[in-house]
């Protein structure tokens, strides 16, 4: 008695194509990659944000010195942009990341940014800097904020 399927058949049908079995591997493989990738690339995100608020803070604390220079006092200095002491980061118009204020009075001024939105997870929390250069926090457990 003979089968109708010949054993050459069979071996030629077999030949291509994955298992299922390869499949799941495969995607398990690059979900233990992207479970740790993925925290990574936000902290960095974070990091580079936290980056461009510092930038704008020591800006504006020139331009405080500057009125200091000018004028004798600290007392008066506003934002450029809005004539006001509070100011978004970035400063283009898209969603903010950190609201930046600044507290001047004649012989002094602190400027302080508090993180936004998704930011405020940054383990650094609110920045701040004064006239004397003094920027807190200066460090956490796990990074260097300044």
């Amino acid at each position: 008695m003979s089968t109708p399927f010949s054993l050459n058949a069979l071996r030629a049908r077999k030949a291509g194509g994955f298992t299922l079995i390869e499949l799941m591997i495969v995607v398990a493989v690059i979900a233990v990659l992207a479970s740790i990738a993925y925290p990574s690339y936000t902290s960095q995100v974070r990091k580079s944000k936290r980056a461009a608020a510092k930038a704008e803070m020591v800006e504006y604390a020139q331009r405080a010195e500057r009125q200091f220079t000018l004028n004798n006092s600290y007392a008066g200095f506003l934002f450029v942009e809005n004539n006001t002491t509070t100011i978004n980061s970035p400063r283009d118009g898209s969603t903010a990341f950190y609201r930046i204020v600044v507290a001047p009075t004649a012989t002094a001024f602190t400027i302080t940014a508090t993180p936004l939105n998704d930011q405020a997870k940054d383990p650094c929390g609110t920045l701040t800097v004064n006239q004397a250069g003094v920027k807190t926090p200066a460090n956490t457990s796990t990074q260097d904020c300044w």
